[in-house]
């Protein structure tokens, strides 16, 4: 019998080794503060969401930061008549791992700018071809570790809520493309991503769809799947 507890008790704990070292790092659930106070410039794109493209600074290269609201909102109704402008947008990232989201508020939140004499325009996105992808649908800002959990069928109301009130959308994949473990995701035309994949967040899920490469950030423009297997 002593021998039996040692080994259920060894044996409990080498499989809580395992399940710890497997799971994913579920992000900090705090609010980073890189902005200092300070201000973030660049060029504002609305599609597939409200993007920053910050242009090459202090040895770092080009960013495409995703941008949502406080709460379960997005920004599109403030960003819109900003679409394809200089802008400056103030606020506090979320983050976990190469994923950042930039949490609109304070002064100026987000207003118009004066594009300065040596900035340049964004690059032109990169196509990377079509992929079949396996992994979860989640809303950026609570993957990132606004919430938690904030993955999984325990959080698939909240993610739906979010997604619906405009915060970007993110494919959290089960195994890396070009390095990257989420991609923004969008709808086939480039757009928001479709409604009807909203009963499928919370879920292990295979999807096609084209990526392309923005800055930093991968795009996964999602063809929709044949409704027999929107159904399964």
């Amino acid at each position: 019998m002593l021998l039996f507890v040692v080994f259920f008790l060894l044996g409990l704990a080498f499989a809580s080794l395992a399940f710890s070292l497997s799971a994913q790092n579920p992000g900090s659930g705090g609010y980073v503060d890189e902005l200092q106070g300070g201000r973030l410039a660049g060029v504002l794109e609305m599609l597939p969401y409200p993007i920053l493209r910050v242009p090459a600074r202090d040895g770092r290269g080009p960013r495409a930061i995703m941008l949502s609201g406080q709460g379960k909102a997005g920004v599109a109704k403030d960003a819109d008549p900003l679409n394809g402008q200089w802008a400056e947008v103030s606020g506090i990232f979320v983050k976990r791992g190469d994923l950042d989201m930039l949490l609109v508020g304070g002064n100026p939140g987000l207003a118009s700018a004066t594009s300065p004499v040596e900035a340049i325009q964004p690059a032109a996105p990169v196509s990377l071809g079509r992929w079949r992808l396996t992994g979860e649908i989640c809303d950026g800002k609570c993957y990132a570790g606004a919430m938690r959990p904030g993955t999984g069928l325990a959080h698939k109301a909240c993610a739906n809520l979010c997604i619906t009130g405009g915060v970007p959308p993110v494919f959290v994949t089960t195994s890396p493309v070009e390095g990257h473990n989420f991609l923004l995701m969008a709808g086939s035309d480039g757009g928001p991503l479709p409604r009807a994949l909203l009963n499928r967040t919370g879920l292990l899920i295979e999807l096609d769809g084209e990526v392309e490469q923005r800055d930093d950030i991968l795009i996964f423009r999602v063809k929709m799947p044949a409704k027999r297997e929107m159904g399964s």
